[in-house]
């Protein structure tokens, strides 16, 4: 097949208009319509079904389609290593991992990043669907499970747990909270347990709604549980690593928490060379490390303290 008229086939195919293709490929309508009735006639079918608005593609359409995309994504990630063999650090890196972690964690630090390599361009996704990164989907995932894909370098980060918080203020205006049994005095906030999200924290949710939870507020991500309970909504059930942030935050029954979570980092086994995808890891790796260090050194000044 023609390299050309598979290109401008892929243009068409995407942008679903013959005139929109062209626009993109500096063609005219008849010239790139002239280009897919060759394709057709080479492959002896018909590609596309022609409508008043727009473009379908047929079964063997979607199927040419399909490969034109893998090609795409191949043709992407060469020029992204060829583009990383200069010694900059630039361009665009997609980075995929969950709305909690993304919004609430890594986010808020990028700046950092940008301060060292002003010219990257991040794509962050915040999403709990899980990316093809041998695909593209992404270039790198941070993720709150090993990952399953093959052909892929992982480095385990860090660990979490899921604990109880509330805010000073909540917990000086309603009836203590002792021991687990109290949850049901109090409104509990989490994610729902029937949506995406780490088993570890279902269970745990799971857990206290035996002990006749009477009023819960359900959301579909932490970010969403951490705005309720910093609004004084109720205690919410939050990963450990925001503690360190929202200072508001004050644990409840800390002998409560669920299973140890592990979050990895993954990329494609061909970005290995990558000079993005190295300056991002090396990134979140000191990151994490100075996030563990600051959580020793306060935990050490409590029990200084504790002590005087």
């Amino acid at each position: 097949m023609d390299w050309d008229k598979l290109r401008i086939f892929h243009a068409v195919a995407d942008a679903g208009s013959l005139t929109h293709a062209g626009d993109t490929l500096h063609l005219s309508q008849s010239a790139v319509s002239r280009q897919i009735r060759a394709l057709e006639e080479s492959l002896g079918t018909t590609l596309f079904h022609r409508h008043a608005r727009g473009l379908i593609l047929t079964e063997q359409g979607e199927l040419l389609f399909d490969a034109t995309r893998s090609m795409q994504k191949r043709l992407d990630a060469a020029a992204a290593r060829i583009k990383d063999s200069e010694e900059e650090v630039f361009g665009e890196l997609k980075v995929t991992t969950t709305t909690g972690f993304g919004s609430l964690w890594l986010a808020p630090r990028l700046h950092k990043l940008y301060e060292k390599y002003p010219d990257l361009k991040i794509d962050l996704m915040l999403e709990e669907r899980v990316l093809d990164l041998p695909m593209r989907e992404a270039d790198v995932a941070i993720r709150m499970k090993e990952p399953s894909q093959a052909d892929l370098i992982r480095k385990r980060l860090m660990s979490v747990r899921m604990r109880l918080y509330a805010t000073r203020e909540y917990l000086d205006t309603h009836p203590p909270f002792e021991k687990v049994e109290d949850v049901r005095h109090h409104r509990l906030i989490s994610q729902n347990p029937n949506s995406a999200q780490v088993a570890a924290g279902a269970s745990l949710v799971q857990h206290l709604m035996n002990y006749d939870v009477h009023s819960m507020l359900t959301v579909n991500n932490y970010f969403g549980v951490l705005q309720a309970v910093l609004a004084n909504v109720g205690v919410g059930v939050l990963p450990d690593y925001l503690a360190e942030d929202f200072t508001q935050l004050v644990r409840v029954l800390p002998d409560v928490e669920s299973g140890e979570v592990p979050v990895f980092l993954a990329y494609p086994e061909e970005l290995r060379q990558s000079r993005r995808v190295s300056a991002f890891r090396d990134f979140v790796q000191e990151e994490i490390i100075a996030h563990r260090q600051r959580i020793r050194d306060n935990a050490a000044a409590a029990e200084a303290a504790q002590t005087l």
